[in-house]
């Protein structure tokens, strides 16, 4: 799909609205796109994992972790135009 615009000036659009969407999410912990779905921040505890291969138990640091839910608009756009 062309919109008219260069390759230089299209990095530059999706690079400023990567950084306005990641700056929101970090500000306000959740950012709802119309249409399109949720990104909620979230934290996760501290927890004790292990090593599937070695059986090697260690403790995973809390964290911070983005999950998305998409909207009914989107998930119907995705399985009904195919």
């Amino acid at each position: 799909m062309q919109i008219g615009f260069s390759k230089k000036i299209s990095e530059h659009i999706l690079e400023d609205l990567l950084d306005l969407i990641t700056e929101n999410i970090k500000d306000s912990k959740k950012l709802k796109l119309s249409k399109f779905g949720t990104f909620i921040l979230r934290e996760k505890n501290e927890r004790i994992g292990r090593n599937p291969k070695t059986k090697v138990s260690s403790i995973i640091k809390k964290r911070k972790v983005i999950s998305f839910k998409a909207s009914k608009e989107f998930k119907n756009y995705i399985n009904f135009n195919d």
